[in-house]
């Protein structure tokens, strides 16, 4: 995935879920704004090495760790699913088909784990 590509998703990411959720800014502010698109582009960097590696386990390791961290910091683990469900409404047609394929499976995987949290 190019870099450009990469921040165009992060960045839309972030934009739709403060838009969504705007208690945000009150909650976290410019701050957790700038994490979100932050944590957009991890998730982006986990979704990449998975596929590069052809493992579906790597994303979802990860997914477990990102749950446990960001409910440690009061971010409920219905926003991360939410999250998710905005990459997989962002990222078709941004990358190779085959790359969209495996990304998109990932994360309805992810989200069908974080829902058995």
């Amino acid at each position: 995935m190019k870099i450009e590509t990469k921040q165009l998703i992060a960045a839309e990411a972030a934009k739709s879920i403060y838009e969504a959720y705007p208690d945000l800014w009150d909650r976290f502010g410019e701050k957790g704004f700038i994490h979100t698109e932050k944590d957009n582009h991890h998730h982006l960097d986990h979704l990449e090495t998975a596929f590069s590696m052809a493992d579906e386990a790597i994303f979802l390791d990860y997914t477990k760790w990102l749950e446990s961290v960001l409910r440690s910091r009061g971010v409920e683990t219905a926003l991360i699913i939410d999250n998710f469900d905005r990459l997989i409404a962002i990222l078709p047609k941004k990358v190779d088909k085959e790359e969209e394929v495996f990304m998109l499976g990932c994360l309805k995987k992810a989200n069908r784990l974080l829902g058995q949290v």
